[in-house]
């Protein structure tokens, strides 16, 4: 029998790798996947938004600032099972984006937002999948951004 909830293809979100001087913004998910943790502030792209269009918008929902989003930088996949069903498979795409303007607040379906420097990181309860691309990033970010 198959779930009605079950995945029938992956689905495409974005995450938007913010930086502000020596910091990047995270946000604290408030739903699943990632519920609890801290990560990339991003969601699902919609039928017919760009990468860059979804990343801006889902800053804005999720921070309340403005961002202009650029290029891919990092794809991975999200897969969760639960029993022989799916609970999730996205494909998720981060794009760096350029912080414009506004002060953080956690809105929409995350609990908190916050700039977090680099030795940061182990003070945070951060996703797994983002702590692995961060700590990778870094160490290249200038070649990403110019501040």
């Amino acid at each position: 029998m198959r779930n009605e909830n079950a995945f029938i293809r992956p689905q495409v979100a974005v995450g938007a790798v913010v930086v502000r001087g020596n910091a990047v913004l995270l946000v604290k998910r408030g739903t699943p996947p990632s519920q609890g943790l801290w990560a990339i502030p991003g969601g699902k792209v919609n039928l017919g938004e760009t990468l860059q269009n979804a990343a801006e918008r889902e800053v804005r929902e999720e921070t309340g600032l403005s961002v202009q989003a650029g290029a891919p930088i990092y794809a991975f996949d999200v897969i969760e099972k639960e029993g022989e069903s799916f609970r999730f498979h996205y494909v998720i795409v981060d794009v760096i984006a350029r912080y414009i303007d506004g002060d953080p607040a956690a809105a929409d379906d995350v609990t908190d937002v916050a700039w977090v420097q680099a030795h940061d990181f182990d003070r945070h309860d951060i996703d797994p999948n983002t702590k692995r691309f961060l700590r990778l990033w870094w160490r290249d970010k200038p070649k990403f951004c110019a501040d």
